[in-house]
């Protein structure tokens, strides 16, 4: 693929049983949160205020080139700036294995449960699965980005949705967000589709959009501009992930070398993105506002024909998102359950509906909406997707290896080596600073800037490190009393 930096940030929903001494889910993301910068030393916590909800100690940066903090009460986890794709699933997997080990170390895995998915049917609430993508200041915004990617958006979700059951309405009043369950009773696609009310907006905290638009590219803001989605759904198919940002990054390959697919706007993508989460025939048509109807698949295809006239040949994982592109609609189109073994939605939905079967149940039976969140479930033994990963019943894009690696090691070919590098040298020697993704702020040196997130900044980082050696070291508060005393 080009070379684009790319990531993924997960928030993750959290149930602690009644007996438990945290006492909620908040208390239990800050264990967890706590436990991998002070127990096992991952990375460093931030010691200043990032924002009015983020004081001191809320989270911080991770040695392998991540950040984790708590937001809005749940435990978030961006990955490290990546180039490779099948790094970017190791990255976004790793903190999975990580939850895990911990509540297992402390004794909690039994007590405490961590789901990578998007809603909670109780109460309404939604996650996020943010996707970040680094775009070319050059290429229109508003009047090309936007306009070709909001029907690829819509429509994505037959690959990259993870299914619910039931379904939930967001309505607005007065600019106050409300939650109310929907009458719909069924499998729905996609578990964002329903809480997505606009199509663009800036501001994500007040208005969940197709397209955010808000300008922080965090980075060389002259040269990028970081594409910044919450429309997707949190894949536990690490196959499924793969597509979903390699055909994004496919579609903004073509932007930014000048291609684009005829026009397939859409009358109204807010409704569509529903109607085709929604829709239990699996025809997926959408209105076009040039006039007549396309199924989702066909429209997906203009995507993928386009790209595979341009971009085919290119490399080896281009070649693979096309490949696996054209394979998944291909089966969409045939049989929907050639995709068990790949797409989230399928996977388990085929789960549920052998459930139902066995125990004479209906869509509508809380035990279905209990199962459907197992499927999320981060721990092994409870999981069940993990249930079918160790039985090889799906397909994967990375190893148990490169995961581990993960966790401990940031990407070698960008700019996450260089912080990572920066951060154990400052851990080490016990340094005050403060870690941004771009700068890295010190008491008595000028800002360490990482305006490239291309560069791994080998030079500049050992220069910075010589320079930091020279400095007269901080005394410590015990080596103070010591001093005192003698």
């Amino acid at each position: 693929m080009s070379r684009r930096i790319f990531g993924i940030e997960t928030e993750f929903g959290c149930m602690a049983d009644s007996d438990s001494s945290l006492g909620s889910s908040e208390g239990t993301a800050a264990l967890v949160r706590d436990y991998i910068f002070h127990e096992l030393k991952l990375g460093m916590s931030d010691m200043h205020y990032r924002d009015w909800g983020e004081p001191p100690g809320n989270g911080g940066f991770l040695f392998n080139g991540g950040r984790l903090y708590i937001d809005m009460g749940h435990l978030e986890y961006a990955t490290p700036e990546c180039i490779n794709l099948f790094d970017l699933i190791a990255y976004d997997r790793a903190i999975e294995q990580l939850v895990i080990t911990i509540l297992d170390d402390v004794g909690l895995k039994d007590d405490i449960s961590f789901f990578k998915n998007n809603i909670d049917h109780f109460t309404g609430a939604t996650f996020g699965c943010h996707e970040n993508y680094q775009l070319r200041r050059d290429i229109p915004f508003y009047k090309v980005v936007i306009p070709t990617l909001l029907p690829f958006f819509v429509t994505r979700q037959i690959y990259a949705g993870a299914g619910r059951v039931g379904g939930h309405e967001e309505i607005l009043e007065f600019g106050d967000a409300h939650h109310r369950r929907d009458a719909f009773v069924g499998f729905q696609i996609s578990q964002r589709a329903d809480h997505i009310v606009t199509e663009i907006y800036e501001w994500i905290q007040f208005s969940r959009a197709i397209i955010n638009t808000r300008d922080e590219p965090l980075g060389d803001y002259t040269k990028y501009r970081r594409l910044h989605l919450l429309v997707g759904d949190s894949n536990m198919s690490e196959f499924a992930s793969a597509l979903k940002v390699g055909t994004t990054s496919l579609i903004l390959d073509l932007l930014e070398a000048g291609h684009r697919p005829r026009d397939l706007s859409l009358i109204n993508p807010v409704h569509a993105i529903k109607e085709v989460s929604r829709d239990q025939t699996f025809q997926w048509i959408v209105e076009l506002e040039s006039g007549g109807t396309i199924s989702a698949i066909d429209l997906q295809r203009e995507y993928l024909n386009l790209a595979q006239k341009v971009l085919a040949g290119r490399d080896a994982d281009t070649d693979w998102v096309l490949t696996e592109w054209e394979s998944v609609l291909d089966d969409l189109e045939a049989d929907s359950g050639r995709l068990i073994d790949r797409v989230d939605w399928v996977t388990k939905k085929w789960l549920l509906e052998a459930f139902m079967e066995e125990e004479g149940l209906e869509w509508d039976d809380p035990w279905i909406e209990s199962l459907d969140l197992e499927y999320h479930h981060l721990n092994r033994e409870k999981g069940l997707y993990y249930e079918l990963e160790r039985a090889g019943h799906v397909k994967r894009v990375t190893t148990d290896e490169q995961i581990e690696a993960a966790i401990q090691n940031a990407p070698e070919n960008t700019r996450a080596k260089a912080r990572s590098h920066v951060m154990r040298y400052l851990a080490r020697h016990r340094l005050p600073c403060i870690i941004d993704w771009n700068q890295i702020y010190f008491s008595h040196e000028e800002p360490f800037e990482m305006k490239d997130p291309f560069e791994t900044y080998d030079v500049e980082v050992e220069d910075l490190l010589k320079r930091l050696s020279q400095q007269p070291r901080p005394v410590s508060r015990q080596k103070r009393i010591r001093l005192r005393r003698e």
